[in-house]
Order: C-alpha cells, then structure tokens, then sequence
C-alpha cells in the first residue's frame, strides 16, 4: 500500500455542492461532512450550495465552478441513484475532459463491502474538467465517508504516493 510521504501539504481549494430537492443547509448532513472533512485535512472551502435535481442548475452551477480558476476540486453529493429526479451524471459526464473511470470502480467495490449488493444502484464518478478535478458521489452521509476516507483524502493529498491528483493539476496547469 502506498503511503504519504514527508513533502510539504498543499491545500487545494475545493466547492461542494449538494444535489437535492429536499435538503437545506441545516439538513445537509452529507454537504457538511464533506466541508468539516476537507477542512480537517487542511483544505479550504471555496464556496458550497444546495442545488436542485435538475440538469441544467446542476451544469449552471458546476459550469461557474469548472471556470474559475481559483477552485481546483469540486465535491458533488447526491442524485447518482436510479430512482426519481436523479440526474448528477447525465449532468456532469458532458462537461468532463476526462473520465477518472477506477473512481466509480473503487468506490463500489469499498460499498459492497459497506452495503452488498444495493452498491450496484450507484453511479458514483469522477473527472476532469477545464484543470478541475470533480468526485460525485451518492447522498448519503455514510457514501460520502466512504468516498472520502477511503479515496478522495489521499487522492488529494500531495503527499501521498505513488500518485495523486495534485501532482496531475499541476501538471496540467504547467503545461496547459
């Protein structure tokens, strides 16, 4: 297994968005989860919002976020299901430059695990757009943990090794 090494940290700057027709910020457990995480890993919160299970609020919003080039990372929790309004992947996988396809194939293998066989109803992925790095996720707050403890922390970590996706973003933005 791989482990961090004793490089400097480098804090990214990340937006989490939660998709939902339901929740408001004093609900969001998942959406504050994910910014008390990213907080404790020694990110910063570039901004977070409640967004409607609507394609074309989700693209507004990730489209505003996938421009700015202060924001480096952006969390998506919610509407990755089957059932009802959600539509966070045929929102997002347009916008993508690039699929990071082992993201949705790890994080179902790590929910099996968790939750069986009920994984296999996740549409959980990730990828890059415009220099930005996007993981979306299902809305539960025990996915979210999944996701995050069992991938995206390391992953946006730069000291861990062999490979992240910070030493991925600056190449990128060096050679872009």
């Amino acid at each position: 297994m791989a482990k961090a090494s004793n490089d400097g940290f480098q804090p990214l700057s990340i937006a989490v968005m939660t998709v939902s027709d339901t929740r408001t910020r004093e609900d969001d457990t998942s959406g504050g989860y994910l910014q008390e995480s990213l907080q404790q890993a020694g990110h910063d919160t570039a901004d977070r919002v409640i967004v409607p299970d609507d394609i074309y609020k989700i693209r507004a919003q990730l489209s505003q976020w996938i421009a700015d080039e202060g924001i480096q990372v952006v969390l998506m929790t919610g509407g990755t299901g089957f059932s009802g309004r959600d539509s966070t992947p045929e929102a997002v996988r347009p916008l993508f430059d690039k699929d990071i396809d082992g993201f949705g194939e790890v994080f179902r293998a790590l929910s099996f695990e968790e939750i069986g066989s009920s994984t296999v109803q996740s549409r959980a992925l990730a990828g890059f757009a415009n220099d930005t790095v996007i993981f979306c996720m299902p809305g539960s707050t025990g996915a979210c943990n999944t996701a995050w403890n069992g991938l995206i922390r390391e992953q946006l970590d730069s000291r861990y090794r062999p490979c992240n996706f910070v030493g991925v973003l600056g190449v990128r933005r060096q050679n872009g």
